[in-house]
């Protein structure tokens, strides 16, 4: 059964979309000032899950809402479920993936004040709390991972394009939204137990469920380098406990030059051969990844 919200009539009376990218005010205890925006399609289904769709650097909420290559808005339009859009408020808007405030559960930082848009969109709007998903590119990919580290009891998946390892882009001076070379470029490299204990020290003591991940990048990427994907596999197979040799490989899925390869259930990982910075989002296969099809 589905329900219609902000739906308006028009002058001829007939029945136009009033659905649209709102701002809300949203409990924010974090330090971190992140705005929130909200789509809300005209029809919803009950109970709906809730997708937050973190923008990359140079963006915001409302360019990256307004993208045709972000088809979030298409999806939800479609399948009746709500999208949260957080904003940076850093200069340049890339998201703060390097102090010890974002890189720590309620430490005050970014994953903090988008954690507290989760609560209010659950609380507020009804949504599902245990259909919370998470989806970025570049810079919102490394906060999808830095999220999945720092708020597992929030999120049931995640489906990221074009990042780097959670915790790799660590400031050593503790700096807020701090670039790192060396892990852009690809040299920071640890062991898998090593970069486990990376997600495990962020929120210290969870030992509850935590979200599968799904995880993009492309073999010409020249922003962050494609040997950053290996880490990111490394990382997550170590914090689900599971083995590096993947346990099924499909070629050419979900398109041509594309290598999807699954380490149980719990993480996929997918190389787009050819592909730049940062690989184009891919609607059906992340909703499929969510259980949104």
């Amino acid at each position: 059964m589905k329900s219609t919200f902000l739906v308006s009539l028009g002058l001829l009376g007939g029945v136009v979309s009033g659905a649209s990218l709102t701002k809300v005010n949203y409990p924010n205890n974090a330090t971190s000032k992140v705005d929130m925006y909200i789509y809300v399609p005209d029809k919803v289904v009950d109970n709906p899950p809730l997708v937050v769709v973190i923008h990359s650097c140079q963006s915001t909420a409302q360019t990256y809402f307004q993208n045709s290559k972000i088809p979030w808005r298409s999806g939800s339009d479609k399948n009746g479920y709500i999208t949260v859009w957080p904003s940076s408020p850093h200069s340049g808007t890339c998201w703060d993936v390097s102090s010890k405030s974002s890189l720590s559960h309620n430490g005050g930082g970014d994953s903090q004040a988008i954690a507290n848009m989760v609560l209010y969109g659950v609380d507020h709007y009804k949504a599902d709390p245990k259909r919370v998903f998470v989806t970025g590119g570049s810079s919102g990919a490394m906060m999808s991972n830095v999220m999945a580290a720092t708020y597992p009891d929030l999120i049931s998946a995640v489906s990221l394009y074009s990042g780097v390892a959670a915790g790799c882009f660590v400031s050593s001076s503790g700096g807020v939204d701090q670039w790192n070379n060396s892990c852009s470029g690809g040299q920071s490299k640890a062991t898998p137990e090593a970069w486990g204990n990376v997600v495990r020290n962020m929120y210290p003591g969870y030992d509850g469920p935590r979200p599968k991940m799904q995880i993009w990048h492309g073999s010409a990427d020249g922003t962050l380098a494609p040997g950053n994907y290996q880490e990111e596999i490394k990382q997550w197979t170590n914090v689900f406990g599971v083995s590096q040799t993947p346990t099924d490989t499909r070629k050419n899925y979900p398109q041509n030059n594309y290598q999807t390869d699954d380490y149980g259930d719990h993480v996929q990982g997918i190389y787009a051969t050819g592909v730049g910075h940062s690989v184009p989002a891919n609607l059906t296969a992340s909703e499929e990844w969510f259980g949104l099809t």
